[in-house]
């Protein structure tokens, strides 16, 4: 399901921004609470999400009593190429040995984000259109049912004349949090969800608004940032057909 802008339209240059795959019927929490998160994050087999199977899906419980994590290894059912290996380590043979069904992770991982936006835990995502845009994909079916809290894209609305790169090191550097172990799943959610709590000091309206307005700040604020970014490309004459400007989930 496809709604606007959490139930309502945003005109921003004469388009209609819209919070993608959200379930019209949610309630959101009244406010983002840092005690009460679940971050999420995953390695895969593509940088596309339209063609990415899930490696290891990762999910961090985040409260006042400290960190739960939950790392799923997956078999994804197709050769990982070296280049994903690379990146986060996990070659094919050693995910046909080790990990579950493709599957079995697939539906564990979208069970228990469900049942912390059920628990009014905000979804800690880095790159939300990435992360989110596979599961949905893959299962078919996928909404979002609850508050989705973004670190990068909230950064780009907060910092926005801040130069440099934005990966996830770069913000872990910036904020000053701990990393670990870059591109090993757990330790990238648990990097996002440092990244958010020392956003929510920072700006401390980041936790007084409402769930629909923080929602709908981030689709709007992604949605100018990547328009600005197509413009910037198309200006140089090159492609910016296929920048995506839809979120939390891209649309196609």
């Amino acid at each position: 399901m496809v709604t606007d802008c959490v139930g309502r339209g945003h005109p921003v240059s004469g388009a209609l921004v819209r919070v993608e795959a959200m379930n019209s019927t949610v309630k959101l929490p009244a406010h983002f609470d840092p005690a009460n998160m679940l971050s999420f994050d995953l390695e895969t087999t593509a940088a596309n999400p339209f063609e990415a199977r899930i490696v290891t899906s990762a999910m961090v419980t985040i409260t006042n009593a400290g960190a739960t994590p939950l790392e799923l290894l997956a078999d994804p059912g197709v050769e990982i190429p070296e280049g994903a290996t690379a990146v986060h380590g996990i070659t094919t043979e050693y995910a046909r040995e080790h990990g579950q069904p493709h599957e079995e992770v697939l539906a564990e991982t979208i069970r228990r984000i469900q049942e912390g936006w059920g628990n009014n835990q905000a979804l800690i995502v880095y790159n939300a259109p990435y992360d989110l845009t596979v599961l949905r994909r893959l299962s078919g079916d996928f909404t979002i049912d609850g508050l989705v809290y973004d670190p990068y894209t909230v950064d780009r609305i907060k910092d926005p004349y801040r130069k440099g790169k934005r990966t996830l090191a770069d913000l872990c550097a910036h904020y000053e949090v701990q990393l670990g172990n870059a591109h090993e799943a757990t330790s990238d959610a648990l990097a996002a969800a440092r990244i958010a709590w020392k956003q929510a000091r920072i700006w401390p309206e980041l936790a007084t608004m409402s769930g629909e307005e923080l929602m709908e700040m981030q689709a709007v604020g992604y949605y100018e940032k990547q328009i600005s970014f197509r413009n910037y490309l198309q200006g140089q004459g090159r492609d910016g057909s296929t920048v995506n400007t839809s979120w939390p989930v891209q649309s196609s």
